[in-house]
């Protein structure tokens, strides 16, 4: 009994570790979609594989790491055909900033749920901020050292290296933390409002991300929107969509990107999609924060009103009871002293 336990818990680690490994990887490729290439380094305005690899370890704990590892491996393995130095160092750094930030809320007490401001501000600031930090640097440097990055474009290659990370922590990471508590709304006018949301979301990303008239902040009445009325497993998925949208309108050159460098697109994409991805984030939060203490304060004061009929005498209001008590002395032959 007890070696079939063991064998059980090591075919399910056994398959975590895969399919974080496959998840990283197609995420990946994905994202490979909408590479440029930045004084010789190969970067993406938003790299899916650090929120899917948070999310991992969030949810399924430091164990698989190596999923991480071979799921970084094979992805930069489709970059070329040789395993030099560089690749290495890349290799390690995408394993282990995730595994740091995953240690940094750990500290902190970091709930998955995000039903927290507290919660919201930790992912932004030590999961994305902080953590992306050791990927964007090791890949960078061993860039640099392997000569494949000049020292004059050091800085332009890492900011956007770290840039890229960090966007996949705040736009990936959230949707796949609220996942499992989305529930699907009722056929009511709850689910006709999130369909409405859904062609909203669709058409002010697209109007936004492809208008010459540099329309691009129609989306934030979108997002605040699906922040207060369906918090963040509302608001997460919209600000991925945006994400997606500005991302492809930039690197095609379309729209409030047309005409301009490659430097000023990866720096508008970077504080367009960061906005979004903070509001949607922290909003929810907010939102869902404000909603438990409401509920808690309405189930403690449901709690006290039964605690004090448990306690209130059944005799009736004090007034009445304190007639009777007199009616009763007075019948007993004692009269009552005057007050």
């Amino acid at each position: 009994m007890i070696r079939s336990e063991r064998a059980r818990d090591r075919a399910v680690r056994v398959a975590q570790v895969l399919g974080v490994a496959g998840a990283y990887y197609l995420s990946g490729q994905l994202g490979l979609t909408r590479q440029v290439v930045v004084d010789g380094a190969v970067v993406t305005p938003l790299w899916p594989p650090t929120g899917i690899a948070l999310a991992a370890l969030l949810f399924f704990g430091a164990r698989v790491w190596p999923g991480i590892a071979l799921g970084a491996f094979f992805t930069v393995s489709t970059l070329g055909d040789t395993v030099d130095v560089s690749r290495v160092g890349i290799v390690l750094g995408n394993t282990i900033a995730p595994l740091a930030s995953y240690a940094l809320l750990r500290r902190v007490g970091f709930r998955s749920e995000l039903a927290r401001l507290r919660d919201g501000i930790c992912l932004v600031f030590l999961g994305a901020f902080a953590g992306m930090l050791i990927s964007a640097t090791m890949g960078s440097v061993t860039l640099l050292l392997d000569g494949k990055v000049p020292a004059g474009g050091f800085w332009l290659v890492w900011s956007s290296w770290w840039a890229g990370d960090v966007m996949g922590v705040l736009v990936v990471a959230p949707v796949l933390l609220v996942l499992p508590r989305a529930r699907r709304p009722r056929f009511s006018g709850r689910w006709l409002e999130a369909s409405l949301l859904a062609v909203a979301v669709m058409a002010a990303g697209l109007i936004a991300t492809r208008s010459s008239l540099s329309m691009i902040y129609l989306v934030f009445p979108v997002i605040i929107w699906a922040a207060l009325r369906f918090q963040l497993p509302g608001s997460a998925p919209c600000a991925l969509v945006v994400s997606v949208l500005a991302i492809i309108a930039g690197t095609d050159g379309l729209g409030p990107f047309a005409g301009h460098s490659l430097t000023e697109i990866m720096l508008n994409l970077s504080l367009f999609n960061g906005s979004v991805a903070l509001t949607a984030l922290l909003l929810g939060a907010v939102v869902a924060e404000h909603r438990n203490i409401r509920r808690e304060t309405e189930y403690a004061v449901e709690e006290l009103e039964a605690l004090v009929e448990q306690l209130a005498p059944l005799s009736g209001p004090r007034g009445s009871r304190y007639d009777d008590e007199r009616r009763r002395r007075g019948s007993g032959g004692g009269a009552l002293p005057e007050r």
